[in-house]
């Protein structure tokens, strides 16, 4: 342990190492479970561009769990993972969702949709502490990585909002 704590000490902003490093393993974590959530929300959605939506990010999760593997290799650590309590309650909701609103095919996008906009909203968050972390103790690797990645979840959620305008909130599902 002293040799973390000397290592951490000699880095700017080295009180932040321990909680960079477990938020990143919270979510990789995280990363992981949702691939099985982005499954199901893609075979239950209605429409092709909720479904497409949900399908391309599933791919998209695949990149950015490779590119958080990169992070955990640019600080000189292997890549483990913990459970992400918030993406298992997250994902639970999703299910719940999907059980309450499938026979409402009018309501099962725009619930989904709310559901997965959570999920994006948590990343979202995530990632952004993840960079200003890695920024301020000069990961700059890390730094551009998470950047990247914090990029695809805001245009996620941006997609997500489309959908929800031109189609589910609005009755107009193709």
């Amino acid at each position: 342990m002293a040799n973390k704590t000397e290592k951490s000490q000699n880095m700017p902003n080295g009180h932040l190492h321990e909680l960079f490093v477990d938020e990143l393993r919270d979510i990789l974590g995280a990363e992981r479970q949702l691939l099985k959530g982005l499954k199901k929300m893609a075979s239950a959605a209605i429409s092709d561009s909720l479904t497409q939506a949900f399908e391309n990010h599933y791919a998209q999760t695949e990149g950015q769990i490779e590119r958080l593997k990169q992070v955990f290799q640019s600080i000189g650590l292997s890549a483990r993972g913990k459970k992400c309590k918030a993406m298992e309650g997250l994902l639970e909701e999703a299910e719940e969702i999907i059980d309450s609103f499938e026979d409402q095919t009018n309501l099962l996008d725009a619930a989904l949709i709310a559901a997965a906009q959570k999920v994006e909203h948590y990343e979202i968050a995530s990632y952004g502490c993840l960079v200003t972390y890695a920024k301020l103790m000069e990961h700059r690797e890390a730094a551009e990585l998470l950047g990247a990645t914090l990029a695809e979840e805001k245009e996620t959620d941006n997609l997500l909002t489309d959908i929800a305008m031109k189609e589910s909130n609005t009755g107009q599902a193709a």
